[in-house]
């Protein structure tokens, strides 16, 4: 596993694009006011050993070593070690996350979609011992991260879920569920929970289906329904809205009856999500009744630091930068 273990620094890459910005300037600059002052092709001729070749030679070497040393001080390190801590008690939860584009709908502050994954991170900072995996679903469902107690690693992968993910539009929950019921840990004795976040306009059908078989493997299934149910239209990223191919503007609404017939068939609790805290708080006390059980957790116990041949290649880098004079030969 590849890490920095002070990412923090990482912003100061922002110096070297910055830093070309203001080169460029000052080399447009310098051709103003090379013109001002006479015939640009005389003056050349009149200073024969000057090579802009060579100037771009040295500042193109100063961004790499830049760069490198950048990255040096962010400390790159590589997991060297595995080991598997199994004195730890959890759950196992497997959150499925609708993205299709009815939760781009801000009926719920900032939208559906954004209050959805503040909802789920919240939901992670109470974890300590338990496991965690990720689901995206919209026509199509697909595991974005597997079941694991890395949330670091699972809130990055929050950070960048959109509907984009997936090309194929509609909302199969069961099939999420379906996916989800298969993402366990096999044979864990860990309770098993299912948190299906959703504003529950399905296309597809099955879901309460899938949640009864998941049930039947002592899985429950629990949804949490966002939206409003007056409905809202659907912005999207260009600043218009969804419409039908008749031009009227889509208008999408929280589907509770359906939300609370999955939540029943999968003996679970049906939440509904809105502007306040509410569902973190009766989510966060449904959990805590599941049973807990043995975590085997593998995790890299020891990191290696990779700065070494980053810092040899600066080295040479500098060198190669002292030995290219921006004279020509004579």
């Amino acid at each position: 596993m590849f890490r920095f273990d002070n990412p923090i620094y990482l912003w100061l890459l922002l110096l070297v694009p910055l830093s070309a910005v203001i080169y460029l300037y000052s080399v447009r600059k310098y051709g103003r006011r090379i013109r001002r002052f006479g015939n640009p092709a005389l003056i050349r001729q009149l200073s024969p050993m000057k090579s802009l070749r060579r100037m771009w030679i040295k500042f193109i070497l100063s961004e790499g070593v830049l760069l490198l040393l950048v990255l040096i001080i962010a400390r790159p390190q590589i997991g060297s070690k595995l080991a598997t801590n199994k004195h730890r008690e959890g759950i196992e939860t497997i959150i499925a996350l609708d993205i299709s584009n009815s939760m781009l709908a801000e009926d719920v502050a900032p939208s559906r979609l954004e209050k959805s994954k503040l909802l789920v991170e919240n939901l992670m900072s109470r974890f300590s011992e338990d496991k965690i995996g990720l689901i995206v679903f919209a026509g199509e469902a697909f595991v974005q991260l597997p079941i694991t107690s890395d949330y670091v690693s699972a809130k990055m992968f929050l950070d960048n879920i959109n509907p984009s993910l997936i090309g194929t539009q509609g909302t199969d929950i069961g099939k999420a569920l379906q996916l989800a019921a298969n993402s366990f840990t096999p044979n864990s004795k860990a309770g098993k929970a299912i948190i299906l976040i959703t504003d529950g306009e399905d296309n597809e059908g099955g879901a309460e289906a899938m949640a009864k078989q998941a049930r039947s493997k002592g899985i429950k299934v629990f949804i949490l329904g966002i939206g409003s149910r007056q409905g809202a239209v659907i912005p999207m990223p260009d600043g218009s809205e969804l419409k039908t191919s008749d031009g009227e503007p889509v208008k999408t609404h929280l589907n509770e009856e359906m939300c609370r017939q999955i939540a029943a068939a999968g003996q679970g609790v049906y939440v509904h999500v809105d502007n306040s805290n509410v569902a973190d708080a009766v989510l966060g006390r449904e959990l805590g009744k599941l049973q807990k059980g043995e975590i085997n957790n593998v995790v890299y116990s020891d990191f290696d630091e990779q700065f070494q041949a980053l810092a040899l290649l600066a080295v040479i880098l500098l060198m190669v930068d002292v030995l290219v004079l921006e004279r020509k030969k004579s």
